[in-house]
C-alpha cells in the first residue's frame, strides 16, 4: 500500500479489524519509509449489477434508489429504517446471488413489494400504487382484494 504523505510502496498493517457493518475491514497501517501511520479500507470487489429499465435502457443498481422507495413508502408508518435497511440487504443479497449481472427493474419492483407485503400491507399498498401506476380507485380495490379480500 502506498503511504500517502511520502508515496512509499510499502508498510505494515499494525491493527486489522472489521468495520461496524462487517462490510469493510479498517487496517492500521505504518509506512516503512517515514514511520507515518494511515488507516485503510479494504472491501470485497464485487460485478456491477446493471438494471434494465421499462424502456430497455441500462443503469448500475443503486440500492440508494429503492431504500429511498421503500422508505417514502413506509411514511408515518411503525416502521424502523433497520427494517427498511434489512429488507434492501436481503434484496441486495438475492440479486447478487444470482449468475447474472443483469435484472429487469420489474423484477426489483416485485421484490421489494413482497418485502413491504410482509413488513406493512398500508406500506405494501401505497408502493404498489406508484409501481403499478394505479389511476384510479378500482384499481386500489383490486389490489387489497387480491391481498385478502379486505375492501
Amino acid at each position: 500500500m502506498k503511504c500517502p504523505y511520502c508515496g512509499y510502496n510499502e508498510s505494515k498493517v499494525g491493527d486489522s479489524r472489521p468495520t461496524e457493518d462487517g462490510r469493510m475491514i479498517k487496517r492500521r497501517r505504518e509506512c516503512l519509509s517515514c514511520g507515518k501511520r494511515f488507516t485503510t479500507f479494504e472491501t470485497v470487489e464485487t460485478m456491477p449489477l446493471m438494471v434494465i429499465k421499462r424502456d430497455h435502457s441500462r443503469q448500475q443498481f443503486d440500492r440508494s434508489k429503492l431504500t429511498r422507495a421503500m422508505t417514502i413508502a413506509c411514511g408515518k408508518r411503525p416502521v424502523s429504517m433497520e427494517v427498511i435497511e434489512k429488507a434492501v440487504d436481503e434484496i441486495e443479497v438475492s440479486l447478487r446471488n444470482r449468475m447474472s449481472t443483469e435484472v429487469l427493474s420489474t423484477e426489483i419492483g416485485e421484490m421489494a413489494m413482497e418485502k413491504l407485503r410482509e413488513i406493512d400491507e398500508v406500506a405494501y399498498v401505497r408502493f404498489a400504487s406508484v409501481y403499478r401506476q394505479f389511476v384510479d380507485v378500482d384499481m386500489f380495490i383490486a389490489e387489497l382484494k387480491a391481498m385478502g379480500g379486505k375492501e
